[in-house]
């Protein structure tokens, strides 16, 4: 269990931080909330002291005693402001101590996360913008707003990211606070990153399919993990049930040949290309207009071919030699021995930089929270190296994956 502290700026958006609270709880975490005056105004003292099991203060005077200014930040092993208003961001840049949230988040020692929301103009406006980049700069991780519906009739980039999504970086922040200083150095800025996410459907007629158990959760984590680190992503996106980050760049497909043209496409700007899709490998060679029907006791007998080899497409139209093409292979070994034969052999059919070994079977990896990863390369002189296998979320693991692949791209830039 960790202490985290909620702080809650006076926003419209500081409803959602009664799920977030909720969700943090339910995770195990000992939560005490520390809202503004203004943020009393939307949601009220005692929602907060129910939910969350603690009194509730925004003055650095109540308990005095206690000095809880100075307290309440040195105990934390976590601070997440959601919402974190244009005028919280303001205060945190420059430095003001004037509520107990503000005074805080100078006492505090552990890892910040600041969920920002307001209206577009506000997230647009240089000194917001120069703000963010202040808090960045001294180690604050900063997720960027989503696009949607705000006060009013409004819409555009602004609106606070869902809980479960703030939930997703604070759970990865507490598991590895190596992520942090990534995160707030935007070490992926300037770069474009191409992820696939999720399984393919084959239709065999218009209500059947072909498919697989592919969730699209490791390619939602890394499509978080490149854009909190500053990438522009580009998500070719196709069966799913789990929402996506936000300030992602969607872009969705049904079929195997749809996701190779997709990508392909992507690929051609993109500074970084991840293949965490599962595209079916088999298609029927014919598809039915109208639903097929029983036919007496009849069976069914279907011809399937193969579909295109996406990765390996990929490799094939590279033109930027900097480009790194990161591939996944879900392999049913017995051990991991086996496991890193196989994959080093796709490695030698695919021809990609990176792939990413996962031992899949039934409960295994696909709709996990949680999986185990082996990181196959080539050295100079074409020997394979293995990486792991290492143990942890989807989320905490797709840093690990961007961390090879910038490396494997500052150091292919460097031999050229």
């Amino acid at each position: 269990m960790s202490r985290v502290l909620l702080g809650v700026a006076g926003g419209i958006a500081a409803y959602k931080a009664c799920e977030l609270l909720r969700r943090l709880r339910d995770d195990g975490h000992d939560v005490t909330v520390v809202p503004t005056e203004s943020a009393l105004t939307f949601v009220g003292r005692a929602t907060w002291e129910a939910l969350s099991g603690h009194p509730v203060s925004t003055d650095v005077w109540t308990d005095a005693y206690e000095v809880p200014h100075v307290r309440l930040g040195r105990e934390a092993d976590l601070v997440v402001v959601a919402p974190a208003t244009a005028d919280l961001l303001a205060r945190a840049a420059t430095g003001r101590a004037d509520d107990l949230l503000t005074n805080v988040l100078l006492t505090a020692t552990c890892p910040l996360v600041l969920a920002p929301a307001m209206h577009t103009e506000m997230w647009q406006h240089p000194a917001t913008r120069a703000n963010v980049a202040t808090l960045r700069s001294r180690g604050a991780v900063v997720v960027d707003p989503a696009v949607g519906r705000l006060t009013g009739a409004d819409s555009g980039p602004g609106r606070l990211p869902e809980p479960a999504e703030i939930l997703a970086v604070a759970r990865t922040v507490l598991a590895e606070p190596g992520v942090v200083p990534a995160a707030a150095a935007q070490d992926l800025a300037g770069l474009e990153v191409a992820v696939s996410v999720g399984g393919t459907r084959e239709h065999l007629d218009p209500v059947r399919f072909l498919g697989n158990s592919s969730s699209g959760r490791m390619g939602w984590a890394l499509a978080r993990a490149a854009r909190l680190r500053g990438a522009q992503v580009h998500a070719v996106v196709g069966h799913t049930d789990v929402a996506g980050p936000p300030a992602v760049e969607v872009e969705r497909v049904g079929s195997t040949a749809e996701l190779a043209t997709a990508m392909t496409r992507a690929a051609k700007t993109a500074d970084v290309v991840v293949m965490a899709a599962a595209p079916a490998d088999f298609t029927p060679r014919g598809s039915s207009e109208t639903k097929i029907k029983k036919s007496g006791d009849a069976g069914l007998s279907v011809e399937l071919v193969q579909t295109p080899d996406v990765l390996r497409g990929l490799v094939e139209a590279r033109q930027d030699p900097d480009q790194v093409i990161v591939g996944f292979a879900a392999e049913t070994a017995v051990d991991q021995a086996q496991l890193v034969d196989l994959g080093r052999a796709k490695l030698a059919r695919k021809g990609c930089d990176l792939l990413v070994l996962n031992a899949v079977g039934h409960g295994l990896v696909f709709g996990q929270e949680d999986n185990e990863i082996t990181v196959l390369s080539r050295d100079d002189d074409g020997a394979t190296l293995v990486d792991g296998p290492y143990a942890g979320s989807k989320d905490v693991l797709a840093h690990r994956i961007l961390d090879r692949a910038l490396t494997h791209r500052r150091r292919d830039t460097v031999q050229r």
